[in-house]
């Protein structure tokens, strides 16, 4: 095989779900592939809130085709831990950076040793935690002030702070993971449901601006997935892996393909985002949630 990443993708297996293998495609039999070079090899990406879940998995998912990577959170042995992990399974280059990442300057700090370390960003995932679950009577102008800020804030600073050099370099990637409420509302998320659509608005409105400069500019929006928040504590003997199952199969259920996601089912999209195959891809809003959003746009 070359020196570049390579993914093979197949059809599904009998259980249903996708098998992705690395190295060269087989030749012969029903699994045949075709294999893709996503042109990452060598690319810097910093990828926010990743020390687990959803940034995780992208992290990973970069850091297999071959990208050098940037994690940050704010919980340092967490942190640590996932660069050891993703180092371990991929030998990728992984920076890793504490910081608080809502606020301005830990944004900074991880931009600016990301340039140092790597001489610049090639690629954003814009990744934050969300606001407060609750109602709309439940919140006061404070919370909703907090919410801006871990949300839209935290976007509009990263993109702030890498922008200059992808306009250097005439090439960026940035895609920002927000929720299915952009499209659809969801019940008892009634800041979410308020302030991310807005995230959705201003990425469109750049994005002509961007791209002039080579810099494509997408957003992901997960449904469902197997976090760690879901799975913490379980699926330690296949008696617990049995019983989380039963647990989760009623909200499998409410899921037109009947089963929760897996994190890296959405980091491979934001691989593909990120790649050079995607390069006319812009301004747009994929959904990654099984089909549970329902709109026609």
């Amino acid at each position: 095989m070359s020196g570049r990443a390579r993914l093979c993708c197949r059809w599904p297996s009998s259980s249903g779900t996708a098998k992705v293998s690395r190295g060269r495609p087989r030749t012969a039999g029903p699994e045949l592939g075709r294999a893709v070079d996503l042109g990452l090899q060598g690319k810097v990406a910093l990828v926010a809130a990743a020390s687990k879940g959803l940034g995780k998995a992208s992290a990973l998912a970069l850091a297999r085709e071959g990208a050098r990577v940037t994690i940050c959170a704010r919980t340092e042995a967490d942190l640590h831990a996932t660069a050891d992990q993703i180092r371990g399974e991929t030998g990728a280059e992984v920076l890793a950076v504490p910081a608080d990442l809502a606020s301005a300057d830990g944004i900074h700090t991880v931009v600016a040793a990301t340039a140092a370390r790597f001489g610049g960003v090639d690629i954003l995932v814009n990744n934050s935690g969300g606001p407060a679950r609750g109602r709309f009577a439940d919140f006061t102008d404070a919370d909703w002030l907090q919410a801006f800020e871990v949300v839209t804030l935290n976007f509009v600073r990263f993109v702030r702070d890498v922008v200059p050099y992808m306009r250097a370099q005439g090439w960026g990637r940035i895609i920002g993971i927000q929720s299915m409420s952009v499209k659809q509302p969801v019940d008892g998320i009634d800041m979410s449901n308020g302030i991310r659509p807005g995230v959705a608005g201003l990425m469109k409105a750049i994005m002509p601006d961007l791209a002039k400069d080579g810099i494509t500019i997408n957003l992901v929006l997960p449904g469902m997935f197997l976090t760690s928040r879901i799975i913490a504590g379980a699926g330690r003997s296949p008696e617990e892996d049995q019983a989380l199952q039963a647990q989760l199969a009623p909200v499998g259920a409410t899921i037109p393909v009947g089963r929760l996601g897996d994190p890296l089912e959405l980091g491979n999209l934001v691989a593909f985002l990120a790649s050079q195959q995607a390069s006319y891809i812009t301004g747009a809003v994929y959904q990654v949630d099984g089909g549970f959003i329902r709109s026609n746009i």
